[in-house]
């Protein structure tokens, strides 16, 4: 170990068996880019427990073998700490879960330089956030979209980052979202077991692609009620993917209802979404589970669907 930098250890799942190993090091971790991991190793900061130091990205892994990560100590955040709003579903000296409202950006970007989540947990969490997301998203395990609300999990120090991390990336997170989808899915229930990648046409948005093209993904889905043109659904995320929820739902030809990107619904329902300015993919993250990262307890949310989901299934209502 060099001056503060911090160390990760992973162990690599039989499915990194023949993979490149900066890919098998971000599948097995989602927080770090693929990117940054090259680096990493390019710079000599990854090796096996026998202390051999691994620099060749493209090098082939074998399943089951540990690997230590020294990642150097981040540099102070530059991102402003802003009094926003927060509203807090779970919060104490490890990890916080904020509700997040629709609209809300989690990190700075392009675009949304200030304003996020992380500017307000910057302020709200005053400096007690973990390091490994980097200046940019510090404390972020994971995110959801910018107009899709629900709870999101954010680590306090490294420990309980890497903790997180890992359950995610073993897809043992119990994550449920409440969402309406256009139409009738026909079964009411069922699994949507498809890959997903970056458009070819349009690298902004996802799309479902060939086995081994893209990233494996597995979406749940049960009706919890009909209505008229749409249905409530659930859906329970067996992986974790960008756009998951409605990329597969579009798959299937059921697209959720005000998705600006993969979707667009039919009157009279179009007609109702502009009446009530309904601008954004229905789609609440609604349940949120996982065991606590430092004192092993089961922690496990739910978040009431926002009012404006809520008045449009009531209009919707047959």
């Amino acid at each position: 170990m060099q001056g503060d930098d911090q160390i990760l250890t992973v162990t690599l799942g039989d499915g990194s068996a023949g993979l490149r190993l900066d890919r098998a090091l971000a599948e097995a971790l989602p927080n770090l880019s693929r990117e940054r991991l090259k680096m990493l190793i390019k710079g000599g900061r990854v090796a096996d427990l026998g202390g051999a130091v691994l620099q060749d990205p493209s090098a082939k892994t074998a399943a089951g073998i540990t690997l230590a990560l020294r990642l150097p100590a981040p540099a102070p955040a530059q991102n402003a700490a802003q009094d926003l709003d927060l509203v807090i579903a779970y919060e104490d000296a490890d990890l916080i879960v904020v509700d997040k409202p629709a609209g809300m950006v989690v990190h700075p970007a392009a675009g949304n330089l200030d304003g996020t989540m992380v500017n307000a947990l910057l302020h709200h969490c005053a400096g007690q956030l973990s390091g490994i997301g980097g200046v940019a998203r510090p404390g972020i395990v994971h995110r959801i979209d910018k107009d899709t609300s629900g709870l999101i999990v954010a680590a306090k120090h490294d420990k309980a980052h890497e903790g997180l991390a890992k359950q995610f990336a073993a897809h043992s997170i119990d994550r449920r979202y409440i969402a309406i989808a256009t139409g009738r899915p026909m079964p009411a229930s069922g699994a949507i077991d498809a890959a997903l990648g970056r458009s070819s046409t349009n690298r902004k948005k996802m799309a479902v692609v060939a086995a081994g093209r893209g990233k494996h993904a597995i979406t749940h889905y049960r009706t919890v009620e009909p209505l008229r043109g749409a249905t409530v659904i659930e859906c329970r995320l067996e992986t974790g993917r960008t756009h998951q929820v409605r990329v597969h739902m579009a798959h299937i030809g059921h697209p959720l209802v005000g998705d600006p990107v993969y979707g667009r619904a039919r009157k009279p329902l179009s007609e109702l979404l502009k009446a009530r300015n309904f601008v954004r993919q229905a789609l609440h993250a609604a349940h949120l589970g996982f065991i606590h990262p430092v004192n092993g307890n089961r922690i496990a949310l739910d978040s009431e669907i926002p009012a404006d989901m809520r008045e449009l299934i009531d209009e919707l209502r047959v």
